[in-house]
């Protein structure tokens, strides 16, 4: 049995930080990162069962074209992610009255929509990038058993290819859900790797006031590839939900909107259209799923 300091629960038995219970959401779950961007999704709904929020957590659930659905926000990072999907899967493979885990597990598809800078010069704002592998820089994900499913010979060629400092952790490397990336793909989608950033401004390579420990970290990673997979982007959360969705059983795919270019200086003129529209996008193919 789990004890309650393991699995908190809310006195309503919801879990602690999503404020959600079982019912309350659909096994097709859209990830965003910004609380505001959920309702632009679930504007499109024909109508909504279920709404909650609890910090930058906010959760919608409804139908969209006789799918149901639910939306939730994540908030930025890594360590967020951590929250969410080990709650969400709490939801659907711990029986929360007994605390155990159920026999039959269950697997959720999880598609983030999201937005990010591109790394690469030939991938213009306005674009669509589909994250083939998520390249975690974050450190989150080493707290878990993860020999089985990462990338050891990416992760290893990075790191030399970079001359990554080992006091800032190994990265790892894990691969999208082959299911959902078939389902989604398209023509007119950028595939390559993503590099997921433990902060905004150093470990991405900004510089304000502090000095960073490279400097020159964004152009190695411009230039890196493996099995002809650039790094086509950088944020903060894809490949922790690729880690921890890989490790728990459930799909998982990350679908960005490019609304800068980072090797290049330019940024969208139209941002949100770009998001409209991979909204639209997503829906449309989830949909279906």
């Amino acid at each position: 049995m789990i004890a309650a300091s393991e699995l908190i629960l809310n006195p309503d038995r919801s879990v602690y930080h999503l404020n959600l219970k079982p019912e309350n959401i659909a096994h097709d779950i859209i990830f965003v990162g910004d609380p505001d961007r959920v309702e632009k999704i679930t504007q499109l709904f024909d109508l909504i069962e279920f709404s909650t929020q609890k910090r930058e957590f906010k959760t919608q659930t409804g139908i969209y074209k006789g799918k149901r659905l639910t939306v939730i926000s994540t908030g930025i990072g890594a360590d967020n992610i951590d929250i969410v999907l080990n709650e969400l899967d709490a939801l659907v493979n711990i029986n929360l009255e007994t605390r155990k885990i159920k026999e039959k597990l269950t697997s959720l598809n999880i598609v983030r929509i999201g937005t990010s800078g591109s790394l690469q010069v030939g991938i213009p704002v306005d674009s669509f990038v589909m994250s083939k592998i998520g390249l975690g820089l974050d450190n989150m994900l080493r707290s878990y058993q993860t020999d089985y499913i990462t990338i050891p010979d990416l992760e290893n060629a990075f790191i030399k290819h970079t001359n990554w400092d080992s006091d800032k952790g190994r990265p790892y490397a894990v691969a999208c859900s082959e299911k959902l990336e078939k389902h989604f793909e398209n023509p007119i989608i950028f595939k390559g790797i993503t590099a997921t950033a433990g902060g905004f401004y150093g470990p991405q390579g900004r510089i304000l006031r502090l000095v960073i420990q490279d400097n020159n970290l964004n152009k190695k990673m411009d230039s890196f590839s493996y099995v002809e997979n650039n790094i086509t982007n950088l944020e903060m959360e894809t490949a922790a939900i690729y880690g921890l969705s890989a490790l728990l059983g459930h799909h998982a795919i990350s679908l960005n909107a490019i609304i800068a270019n980072r090797t290049n200086g330019t940024f969208s003129s139209a941002p949100n259209l770009a998001i409209e529209k991979l909204i639209d996008y997503t829906l449309n193919k989830i949909r279906i799923l």
